[in-house]
């Protein structure tokens, strides 16, 4: 596809969209977009979004994690000198031994070859391999209609061959478990049958699965509809756990207002607030004694408009609650 004509659709099915952010372009593209360290149960993860062409996607309601990226491509030999950046100067020697995760993004979707580099992706493997001999869990985002099982396999072999064998997880992007919430009002467009279809082909390789949830991602949801929501997401990864006999995360994001998004409009007019951490608290509380695991996301990336966070004044005591239950997965920090 040509560079302009990419760029053409992306702006098109923005403009659709009712967005109005602008691409990242001033971006050295030789730098990744952004890094954040995560302290989960496992251990020490380093979250790493890369800079690259923007998600094919795009529709997504409240998203504008493309206004970190480019309408234009990224050259391979650009995309591995981020991966350089990544480890020869951005992790010191004590965390290069010491992570035992990496979540790698580029706001879209890791698989989609169209976006991120095949090259780059086996250059990022072999690099994080030679510097890193601690990985436990490489994480991929990526929407399912992206899963390539052949290349998981190579990927997967590669991963065999660091000091310490290293499995595969990857990260989709659900959202919401209302299949209306999802794809009528949030414009996902993620099907049940393409998802369990690729839960199937991944578990037969032992790889895991996260799964990303927003709690109250379109207006007109009330916080009790939303909590609702969740739990039920909560009871299908359980579900899907036990059918599939596969791990499964819930990596939990209470929705914040992006900027330049068709949530953003709605925000300005009344229409829409962010959740309480409260409801976050409730509804984690859900995935107790379940099979699956649960994470709670309290960054908004400094994407959020003035106001359309879902951190509050007084809510500090609580978000130190959810910090630590990140770190411990220990349940009785929720309750009362």
């Amino acid at each position: 596809m040509g560079t302009d004509k990419f760029a053409d659709i992306l702006n098109k099915i923005k403009r659709e969209s009712g967005k109005f952010y602008s691409f990242l372009e001033d971006h050295n593209p030789r730098l990744p977009a952004d890094y954040w360290f995560q302290q989960p149960p496992e251990g020490m993860t380093l979250f790493l979004v890369l800079y690259t062409r923007a998600c094919r996607w795009a529709r997504c309601l409240g998203c504008n994690l493309s206004a970190a990226e480019s309408q234009f491509e990224v050259p391979f030999n650009d995309m591995m000198k981020q991966v350089d950046h990544v480890f020869d100067f951005l992790l010191s020697p004590e965390q290069r031994e010491n992570l035992k995760k990496i979540i790698l993004s580029n706001n879209g979707s890791v698989l989609d070859e169209v976006t991120f580099s095949t090259t780059a992706l086996l250059y990022f493997v072999a690099k994080m391999n030679m510097n890193c001999p601690h990985i436990s869990v490489l994480t991929l985002e990526t929407r399912p209609e992206y899963v390539d099982m052949a290349e998981l396999e190579v990927l997967h072999r590669a991963l065999q061959e660091g000091k310490t064998p290293t499995n595969l997880e990857l990260a989709i992007g659900f959202e919401a478990f209302d299949d209306k919430i999802r794809n009528d009002h949030f414009r996902k467009g993620l099907n049940i049958n393409t998802f369990e279809s690729m839960v199937k082909k991944i578990a037969r390789y032992g790889f895991k699965l996260k799964c990303y949830f927003m709690l109250k991602p379109v207006p007109g949801l009330s916080e009790e509809k939303a909590i609702e929501d969740i739990i039920k997401g909560i009871d299908y990864l359980d579900s899907i756990s036990q059918k599939y006999s596969i791990e499964i995360n819930m990596h939990l994001n209470p929705t914040f207002v992006a900027r330049g998004t068709a949530l953003d409009t709605e925000f300005r007019k009344g229409n829409y607030q962010p959740p309480k951490l409260e409801s976050v608290q409730q509804a984690a509380l859900a995935a107790e004694e379940k099979r699956i695991s649960l994470y709670v996301g309290l960054n908004d990336e400094g994407l959020a408009v003035p106001g359309g966070s879902f951190k509050r004044e007084g809510d500090e005591e609580l978000l130190e609650k959810l910090h630590q239950f990140n770190r411990t997965g220990d349940f009785s920090l929720l309750k009362g």
